[in-house]
């Protein structure tokens, strides 16, 4: 049974704004424990969890990101927050993450889904599998990017909720 609940149009925007970034970003949080269990225990899902890695970037990531904007610009106008450091750093953080995405982590993750599936064909037979350098230095882009991408997350999330 639903019980029923008094909230203004801006506390419903505002759970969609912070329901659009859990649902954005909280898988991406678990991709570096993917990784080290597939590394470690069945090297064969490796192109897999890339191809994860970038459909759930295009298909879940950047639409969302898009309701994050569009509800942040709802909350920001009706609250009248345009001048204040936490709306302008969201905003920031948004284009540099979606920039992030775009150029270099989907990009980035569907090259190391090809090179992966051509060193685990090449490796046929072999133990333990060793990765090319061209691999090591995709996922070396990855992690860096990716990592930058969380952070900004993990400090935006900072500064929407203490609003310095």
């Amino acid at each position: 049974m639903l019980i029923p609940v008094a909230a203004s149009l801006y506390e419903f925007i505002l759970a969609v704004h912070v329901m659009a970034v859990v649902a954005a970003f909280g898988v991406t949080f678990a991709y570096p424990i993917m990784f080290m269990v597939a590394a470690k225990h069945q090297p064969a899902a490796i192109p897999l969890l890339h191809r994860i890695e970038y459909t759930v970037a295009r298909m879940l990531i950047n639409p969302l990101l898009l309701v994050v904007v569009a509800a942040g610009i709802y909350l920001a106008s009706d609250g009248h927050h345009w001048s204040e450091f936490f709306v302008q750093w969201g905003l920031g953080a948004v284009i540099v993450i979606g920039a992030v995405v775009g150029a270099v982590l989907m990009p980035a993750s569907k090259k190391a889904e090809e090179v992966a599936t051509r060193d685990l064909a090449a490796a046929a037979g072999s133990e333990p599998v060793s990765m090319s350098a061209e691999y090591r230095a995709l996922v070396r882009r990855i992690t860096l990017f990716g990592s930058l991408a969380s952070a900004l997350v993990l400090l935006t999330i900072l500064f929407m909720v203490i609003q310095p």
